[in-house]
């Protein structure tokens, strides 16, 4: 509960801050850049590090990177019929197709499932979610905020430099190391600031007053992400693989919750419609703590 409490007040500030003009207009700008250059990489360097990788466990860690290969056909295709931008189709694609795995997704599964699946979050989280925000995020976020300008030397080189990526290369050559309890401190207190930072980032760039500007693109990210995203894994995983144990229901929850902050920032740095993504945060987040509580019991019915 402490960790969603957080989520609320740090989204609440951030709109407080933009009310109070206590920040600059832009101050987003600031927070976001130190979120994906700083704070990110620890996160990534401080969890992927300590992952111990087997075969058993490829089962959940390749749900988020189903989860976006269905979301990027998915947006691809509505947009093809709705007329949407680049920005908005790349921006659904980042804040539809990736999970809140980490900072909503593991208090979920302690309250729901216990304490002795949360292994099963964090793998989620570190061989997934931020694997594929590393890599095919930063593809898309590139392509689409540059209408296929880049060639593929340009665009290999975009991920290259990405730093989080950077910090998962990292992290993946330094596994057969111990990092020092100091180290591990020290990137616990800096990939700690991620979740209220990204939360008031978020917050200050919320514009409700637009919802009715966008409310057909948020109804269907919105619809993606919180119904028909779990739903594809249900029926792969339960009817498909005939997965029905705790581990394919932890992994159908997590699918099922609301849109990833990382991905979202990522997004807006990129300028993916970032009054949309914000939205799809805003309001995808709290909305799917009511969705996911109804996947659970759905799952657990199965």
């Amino acid at each position: 509960m402490i960790s969603l409490a957080t989520l609320l007040l740090c989204f609440v500030l951030g709109i407080v801050l933009r009310s109070a003009k206590r920040f600059p207009p832009d101050a987003h700008k600031t927070l976001n850049a130190f979120i994906i250059n700083i704070a990110l990489p620890a996160l990534i360097l401080r969890h992927l590090h300590a992952m111990h990788f087997s075969t058993s466990l490829m089962l959940p860690a390749s749900m988020p990177w189903i989860m976006f290969g269905c979301g990027v056909l998915f947006f691809l295709a509505i947009s093809r019929v709705a007329g949407w931008s680049r920005q908005t189709t790349g921006g659904l694609i980042l804040s539809g197709g990736l999970a809140n795995t980490s900072f909503v997704g593991l208090p979920m599964i302690d309250a729901f499932y216990g304490p002795d699946f949360l292994g099963i979050g964090v793998l989620i989280d570190q061989l997934g979610s931020y694997m594929v925000l590393s890599t095919c995020g930063v593809i898309a976020a590139t392509i689409f905020a540059n209408a296929g300008r880049l060639t593929p030397t340009e665009l290999v080189r975009k991920i290259a430099m990405f730093t989080p990526f950077q910090a998962m290369a990292l992290a993946i050559l330094l596994s057969p190391f111990a990092f020092p309890e100091i180290v591990t401190g020290v990137l616990d207190k800096v990939g700690g600031t991620l979740t209220p930072l990204a939360l008031v980032s978020v917050g200050y760039q919320l514009r409700v007053s637009e919802l009715g500007e966008s409310w057909r693109e948020l109804a269907t990210g919105l619809g993606f992400k919180l119904v028909l995203g779990p739903a594809i894994m249900t029926l792969l995983l339960v009817f498909g693989l005939h997965e029905v144990g705790k581990v394919a229901q932890v992994t159908i929850f997590e699918s099922a919750m609301g849109p990833m902050i990382g991905g979202a920032i990522v997004a807006m740095e990129h300028g993916l419609n970032a009054r949309l993504v914000g939205l799809m945060v805003g309001i995808g987040i709290p909305l799917g703590l009511v969705t996911a509580v109804a996947w659970s019991y759905l799952l657990g019915a199965m």
